[in-house]
């Protein structure tokens, strides 16, 4: 009987110390410094800025993609995939698609006017519509990227009131969210004949409800930044009442209205907005790709062959170009 009452007399000084011992490790945990979070890793991505529609031929092409592999990107971005003096014929596309599809690394395409929105056919009248459906079938068939190694992406398609627009797509990298939106570059499609300008009205409207999704996204996700890309300069960093017609005949500006959402949307936003395009720069300026930027809105014309993007994100400087033996540091 003795032993069992000392045994049970002793219980609760055991079970005090062994608490004293678990939670001792506890204090001490919580009182040490906390380790530092390990930084977001840094990523890079290329750029192939339509060397087609600047009067090379495919094997430049070829040779971009060769050279844009060899800085193993998280993607390359192929800004256009002919020239608008090639033919708008499928045997060219099905070309073309089979030689972006051999890239090493994933590959996104991001459409040029001079890909669908020029096309006539062989009485001369646009075949724009036909044309860029047909561009929609054999570039966008899935949810992936093409490429030997692909990624994911998510096309605007997704939405059942959108389901045509699979050109639209977007994917995220690194706490960056990276997508491309269809504004080609002859004002953005907008024609002046008499009549309903109807690809022109519809792509307008959902192209308002993808931008209204990617910042509504980039936000609720913290993304320290959202990249566009397109073929068409919508003019977001221009100065105010900057307007990007080319002729007095022109009645609007295909434009305004996408460069007034992306303006507004962008002044609520606390990441940085980089918009990518395939065009050159104005007025004789350098080839070498550098950032414009305008509060946090950065603008890249993209006239080199291609170009690598390095990101850092938490640096000072977020984006790093370069491309051929150009460099340029943006914020």
């Amino acid at each position: 009987m003795m032993p069992s009452a000392r045994r049970r007399r002793m219980l609760p000084g055991a079970a005090m110390a062994l608490s004293v011992a678990m939670v001792m490790p506890l204090a001490m945990a919580a009182a040490a410094p906390q380790a530092a979070l390990p930084a977001a890793r840094g990523f890079q991505f290329a750029i192939i800025g339509h060397p087609l529609q600047r009067g090379r031929d495919e094997t430049t092409l070829k040779r971009a993609i060769a050279d844009a592999a060899q800085t193993d990107p998280a993607f390359v971005v192929a800004t256009g995939i002919k020239s608008a003096s090639e033919p708008c014929s499928d045997k060219l596309y099905a070309q073309r698609q089979a030689l972006l599809n051999e890239s090493p690394q994933p590959m996104i395409v991001s459409l040029a006017g001079s890909d669908w929105s020029g096309c006539v056919n062989s009485a001369g009248r646009s075949n724009a519509i036909e044309r860029l459906n047909r561009l929609r079938e054999l570039f966008y068939v899935d949810g992936d990227s093409l490429g030997a190694r692909r990624i994911a992406v998510t096309r605007l398609s997704s939405s059942a009131k959108f389901r045509s627009y699979a050109e639209n797509a977007h994917w995220e990298v690194g706490k960056v969210l990276f997508a491309t939106i269809n504004l080609p570059a002859n004002n953005n499609h907008f024609r002046a004949e008499a009549g309903r300008n109807s690809e022109f009205e519809d792509r307008l409207v959902a192209n308002r409800a993808w931008l209204h999704r990617l910042f509504t996204l980039a936000a609720r996700q913290k993304m320290h930044a959202l990249v566009l890309f397109s073929d068409g300069d919508p003019g977001v960093t221009a100065e105010e009442g900057f307007s990007l017609l080319t002729s007095f005949r022109t009645k609007q500006d295909g434009f305004a209205e996408t460069r007034k959402q992306i303006r507004t949307l962008a002044e609520k936003y606390k990441g940085k907005v980089l918009l990518i395009d395939a065009q050159a720069p104005a007025h004789g300026a350098s080839g070498e790709p550098a950032i414009q930027w305008r509060d946090n809105v950065g603008h890249l014309h993209m006239a080199a062959d291609w170009a690598e993007v390095r990101v850092a994100p938490g640096a000072a400087t977020l984006f790093t170009i370069k491309g051929g033996s150009a460099e340029a540091q943006a914020q």
